[in-house]
């Protein structure tokens, strides 16, 4: 009866405190809502959360009851559910979720103007902690654990603030913790046509909404992308479908020829493209070796031909030796937006409809299975524009989409689910570049599954065991974990044939029959840039997969009651004594409580192995 009073109260409260005062709910009853001091105050079990400055009113409409309930081709799981309640005040549109919230503003009978100025401001009073990334156009940097937003600026790849100045400029997703084990994390969902995406300019404690540059002028009715905040333990952030549950549903009819997979990709072990054949045919051959579905044909593949130990192959050549191997290529591609002069090709084949539509058609034509799009330029109109005309014109020629060097998803993983990947992150490609990654990794890849991985799929190309152009120093346990702990419906092994071919056969077998659909994703433990520790289902096997984020050697606790329900094989991959000795495979009779990794190390479970 309790349980049953407090659905009740969820449905309909909405009740006046006192003149101007009222409180909302979401349909759990954990998350509320009410006016302070003129700005929402949004609570989490009555322990209060975030303040955000918007437009209110003193007397609400709603609420009404919102369900999302839908299936997904990849992601946390492939079948997503949520219910909110949602109020209107005046322009503005208030959902709450039973994992957080969502705003946005509706304009109606628009007669040719610019978009309505942005009303929102988070307040995030110094002191608390948090996770922010400072902006760059390819959402490529560190999320530092901090007190305060006095940090300076590290300028670098994209930046936009001049570096040894205060930062004021941050980009989605920002996670705070306001409370012990309570926390927040801000982000935007759902970017439609006529639409900028934004980012946050801080001063001092007020971190204001900026749209990017918009220039349309916009008539009839129009409204603004969602502003998105989940709120709850580590569990509840990790686990949330929230982006995805208020964006729109899926644009396509026929979506049975997406299919998620494991790639083989050349560029992290050369720090160049795809203009030698031979390489390109030995990627294909790994991909073969480990059976994997894709390989990736990177940058520079336009000048294959001009290369004279060819001998006069050509791009098509190689995706016909991908093809009579077994193997599905994707190719690259510059958008010839952001990086153009100095940058690889090929350039300038997409940017007109006509010139993208022939181009697709070819790459139907000739077998291939998707695009990586590479370079764009950040979050105005024009670009979400274009990242729309692309997904919409590869999949009306069955081409799987990989955003490369562009800003983070937002939700367009459901509404365009041929969009696989997006990178949008800090990853081991940055080995090749400077030796800044070496010693941060193991925390920064620790604190992603908290932040930028709760958002959509990730394209952090995981998994190297042999050194770049910079050394890595994470264990060979913590590199195979990542392939696991992080989500991408393309995911692109970063390692040199070589190398995976020299592991244990343990390792390979594990790396074949590597999921990239996962059935449900549940946090079991960890805190960012400490330690994470996610298990991921697929059928009936869990992959639990948990990294060392710090120095130190670190006894990793895994309660794992109430997840696994049944465990009759159990294989668990951790680290070995030293280099010497990487690895330490063993099977096991029952689930373990912990697992003891070494300094930057990690493991994985694999539990009722199909194989």
């Amino acid at each position: 009866m309790r349980h049953r009073n407090l659905q009740l109260l969820a449905i309909c409260l909405l009740s006046t405190l006192s003149a101007g005062a009222w409180r909302a709910v979401s349909p759990n009853g954990k998350i509320s809502l009410e006016l302070k001091e003129g700005k929402y105050a949004v609570s989490y079990e009555k322990q209060e959360v975030l303040l955000i400055d918007a437009p209110n009113a003193n007397t609400p409409i709603g609420p009404s009851r919102i369900k999302a309930d839908y299936q997904m081709l990849i992601g946390k799981r492939l079948h997503c559910t949520n219910e909110a309640n949602e109020y209107r005040m005046g322009n503005l549109v208030m959902r709450l979720y039973n994992d957080g919230l969502a705003f946005r503003y509706e304009y109606k009978g628009l007669q040719h103007v610019k978009a309505p100025a942005e009303q929102t401001a988070y307040i995030i009073p110094e002191g608390i902690k948090r996770w922010m990334l400072q902006w760059s156009d390819g959402y490529e940097g560190f999320y530092p654990m901090s007190t305060t937003a006095n940090v300076k600026a590290l300028g670098g790849f994209g930046g936009s603030t001049p570096q040894n100045r205060l930062n004021n400029h941050w980009g989605y997703p920002l996670l705070m913790e306001p409370a012990d084990d309570v926390f927040a994390l801000i982000t935007e969902a759902n970017i439609e046509r006529r639409q900028s995406a934004s980012s946050l300019f801080n001063e001092g404690e007020r971190f204001s909404v900026v749209p990017d540059k918009n220039d349309l002028q916009l008539t009839g009715d129009w409204h603004t992308p969602w502003r998105v905040v989940i709120v709850g333990r580590l569990a509840d952030i990790v686990q949330s479908t929230l982006v995805t549950d208020v964006s729109e549903p899926s644009q396509l009819t026929d979506t049975s020829w997406i299919k998620p997979g494991v790639v083989s990709w050349v560029y992290w072990a050369y720090n160049h493209g795809s203009n030698d054949y031979s390489i390109i045919k030995k990627y294909v051959d790994l991909a073969v070796a480990l059976k994997l579905p894709y390989v990736l044909i990177d940058a520079e593949w336009d000048e294959m031909n001009k290369v004279a130990s060819n001998e006069g192959k050509n791009i098509e050549d190689a995706v016909a030796y991908a093809k009579s191997k077994g193997i599905k290529p994707l190719i690259w591609y510059n958008s010839s937006i952001g990086w153009i002069n100095g940058a690889p090709g090929p350039k300038f084949r997409l940017n007109k409809p006509e010139d993208r539509e022939k181009e697709f058609a070819w790459c139907e034509k000739i077998g291939v299975a998707g695009v990586k799009i590479d370079f764009f330029s950040g979050d105005n109109q024009e670009n979400m524009d274009y990242c729309i005309d692309l997904m919409e014109s590869a999949a009306r020629h069955h081409l799987l989409v990989n955003f490369h060097g562009a800003p983070i998803p937002r939700g367009w993983q459901r509404t365009y689910p041929n969009l696989l990947t997006t990178e949008g992150v800090y990853g081991a490609e940055w080995y090749n570049n400077v030796p800044t990654f070496t010693k941060k990794a193991a925390s920064h890849n620790a604190t992603l599954p908290f932040t930028r991985n709760v958002i959509g799929p990730m394209d952090y190309t995981p998994c190297a065991f042999s050194d770049s152009q910079h050394p890595h120093i994470t264990s060979h346990a913590h590199e195979l974990a990542l392939t696991v702990l992080y989500e991408s419906g393309l995911q692109h092994l970063a390692d040199r044939p070589e190398s995976f071919l020299a592991q244990p056969a343990e390792v390979q077998q594990f790396l074949s029959h590597l999921p990239n659909v996962w059935d449900d994703t549940r946090y079991v433990a960890g805190y960012p840039g400490e330690s994470a520790v996610l298990a991921r289902r697929s059928g009936d096997t869990w992959y639990v997969a948990g990294i060392n984020g710090t120095d130190e050697e670190q006894t990793i606790s895994i309660p794992l009651k109430g997840i696994v329900k049944k465990a009759k094989n159990i294989y668990l991959f951790a680290d070995g004594n030293d280099k010497n000795n990487p690895w330490n495979i063993t099977t096991e009779r029952r689930l373990p409580s912990a697992v003891t990794c070494q300094p930057r190390g990690g493991f994985v479970l694999v539990i009722n192995p199909t194989y």
